[in-house]
């Protein structure tokens, strides 16, 4: 239930480490530890990839780092606008990613692994994927659309708009093949929709419309049919030994898994790395993780995904404002459980979808989105009650240190 502002929320008495600035540390910190955790995690799996190309065994991660450095300064203008203004941005954001989204049906296209789902960034050589953007932008525009109208919403004619947004949005990412960002999206839209509290009249005529789209593009491509079929008990179509049989990927990453054990056989020292597991840096970086780390890597990256849950949730919880709400709600939906998707593939759990672990999987365009959604996040989380006046304090705690620090070294 939402918690109201009382009286007291506001006096200066409050420290940093009141309640009220605790779901931004929550957030902050666990983000924090799992971007420095995942650059070294992509050095590792890339390393011998890297090498075999002639490239510098630092390759990746130095792109890794490279994404990280360009995502903090939008990352940080939106940690730091006010909810206002991120209502204003809204639509703009949208248009501008719907047309970036566009390129796909260009000449700039570009494929891997059987997605169109990439643009190449003329003079650069470097790729981007729209659609890791749409993403953001639909959580944006949703949140301001529904919290305009919350009351209204068991009038069809105020779901026009807001489903006509999604509606596009889906086509542009279905028009690059790439179905697995599509159900991300889906899973992201559904769960604001529940939280915006439409009826359920709508929301199962929705569940149906999305379970026809979803069978449409599965019996629609006999890849996806395959794969289906290799995930379901007693039924092979792989060949042993073959790397481009669909069973491949999904068994040697549970075989790298079950060699790492408890702890692992090394920070650098997996075998599967070498050629043996596709997409060991990328959708398949749990597996790496396990292998070298072993269960303890596993956990940690759990645990730290579950901090970041609680931190989301306990915004969700906290917040007055119903557009904050929604926003946590729907970049909380995105960040966690894309997470446990991608770790329930490589688990063997779910059948193979294509989804990076966010904060810890390499590339470009799935890292700068991510930390731009923390910034959104982080910009939510400093309108909890009682959070400005524990921020304000922990600055100027900082400051007094640094100033301290410094008139030391020049005594010195």
């Amino acid at each position: 239930m939402p918690v109201t502002l009382n009286q007291d929320s506001a006096k200066p008495a409050i420290t940093r480490t009141h309640p009220g600035a605790l779901s931004y540390y929550l957030i902050l910190g666990s983000s924090l530890i799992l971007l420095i955790f995942g650059i070294t995690m992509v050095m590792s799996a890339s390393s011998v990839t890297a090498i075999r190309t002639g490239a510098s065994p630092y390759n990746d991660a130095k792109s890794q780092l490279l994404y990280a450095a360009i995502a903090i300064i939008p990352a940080y203008i939106l940690s730091r606008i006010s909810l206002v203004w991120l209502r204003r941005i809204a639509l703009p954001a949208l248009i501008g990613s719907w047309l970036l989204g566009a390129l796909i049906f260009t000449p700039l296209a570009a494929s891997k692994g059987g997605n169109a789902a990439w643009i190449v960034i003329p003079g650069i050589n470097r790729t981007l994927q729209p659609s890791e953007f749409i993403k953001l932008t639909v959580v944006l525009f949703l949140a301001a659309v529904l919290s305009a109208h919350l009351k209204r919403l068991h009038d069809w004619h105020y779901l026009v708009v807001p489903l006509g947004a999604v509606g596009v949005s889906l086509a542009l990412v279905l028009g690059g093949h790439d179905l697995g960002t599509a159900m991300i999206l889906a899973m992201i839209v559904a769960v604001m929709l529940i939280c915006a509290r439409i009826p359920n009249k709508f929301l199962g005529l929705l569940a149906l419309v999305g379970v026809a789209v979803l069978v449409f593009f599965i019996i629609d491509n006999p890849t996806r049919i395959a794969r289906i079929m290799e995930f379901l008990p007693g039924v092979s179509h792989a060949e042993e030994g073959t790397s481009d049989a669909l069973g491949y990927q999904p068994r040697h990453g549970r075989w790298a898994l079950a060699t790492g054990g408890v702890f692992g056989v090394g920070l650098g020292a997996s075998r599967e790395k070498w050629a043996y597991l596709p997409e060991a840096h990328n959708d398949y970086i749990f597996a790496i993780i396990g292998e070298e780390l072993g269960l303890v890597g596993t956990s940690l990256v759990l645990v730290l995904f579950a901090v970041l849950a609680w931190g989301i949730f306990r915004l969700y919880q906290v917040l007055t404002d119903p557009f904050a709400r929604l926003l946590a709600a729907g970049l909380g939906t995105w960040l966690i459980g894309q997470a446990f998707i991608n770790i329930f593939v490589v688990l063997g759990l779910l059948p193979v979808i294509g989804v990076p672990l966010p904060l810890i999987s390499s590339g470009g365009s799935s890292l700068i989105s991510t930390i731009m959604a923390i910034g959104v996040l982080l910009a939510c989380a400093r309108t909890e009650p009682g959070a400005s006046v524990a921020l304000a304090q922990s600055t100027s705690a900082v400051r007094r240190s640094l100033s301290v620090v410094g008139r030391r070294a020049r005594r010195r």
